[in-house]
């Protein structure tokens, strides 16, 4: 009995795993909106009624997908990052593995384009919270009980900080000079994270 249930959960985990593989697979190459849910079984090789029962609908396994680009992406910048490094230099680094990691088109697409259109703001940002912004305004809040960043609520400045690299990843992406794009935007960026120091 315990044999069996175990190999039932192991073909569930299998299966919800396939499922989440093809969503980012095919939502990265044609967009939420150039996918069905055909395409999304046959890739994963599971039955519709398989899709239905883990997610619901195609926008629950986005919403899934979404949040499976998230933690990896954060744990990338996690690995990125030197922790000690000073406030300033770690923001940089932290930004420059944000827009290395937006040059996947399964980044750029599932979380910057499709994530708000398809799941709203609201949604979205409830998906994102745990992961990058939550990293952001961590960060952020040692910095200010250590006395390195001016005393400025962290949320609302994590909200902030995240804008500016969501923007500065899509600017970059639109640019007709990518390479030129990216290097001015760090230049600008830089002094707004620097007028963050507590003097």
């Amino acid at each position: 009995m315990q044999i069996s249930r175990r190999t039932q959960a192991d073909r569930t985990a299998a299966t919800r795993t396939a499922l989440i593989a093809a969503g980012r697979r095919l939502f990265a190459e044609h967009g939420f909106a150039g996918v069905g849910t055909e395409a999304i079984v046959r890739d994963a090789a599971v039955s519709r009624g398989a899709l239905y029962h883990h997610f619901g609908d195609k926008t629950e396994l986005f919403a899934a997908v979404l949040a499976d680009v998230e933690g990896e992406v954060t744990t990338q910048l996690a690995a990125a990052v030197d922790a000690e490094a000073d406030f300033v230099t770690l923001m940089m680094a932290s930004l420059r593995a944000w827009l290395d990691a937006c040059q996947r088109p399964e980044v750029r697409r599932i979380v910057l384009i499709d994530g708000p259109s398809v799941l709203g703001w609201a949604r979205w940002r409830d998906i994102c919270q745990p992961h990058i912004l939550g990293l952001i305004e961590h960060v952020l809040a040692q910095g200010m009980r250590d006395g390195t960043l001016s005393p400025l609520p962290a949320r609302p400045l994590a909200h902030l900080l995240l804008a500016v690299a969501d923007e500065a990843a899509l600017y970059i992406s639109a640019a007709p000079d990518p390479t030129a794009a990216r290097q001015d935007m760090e230049t600008t960026i830089r002094p707004l994270v620097e007028a963050l120091i507590h003097h």
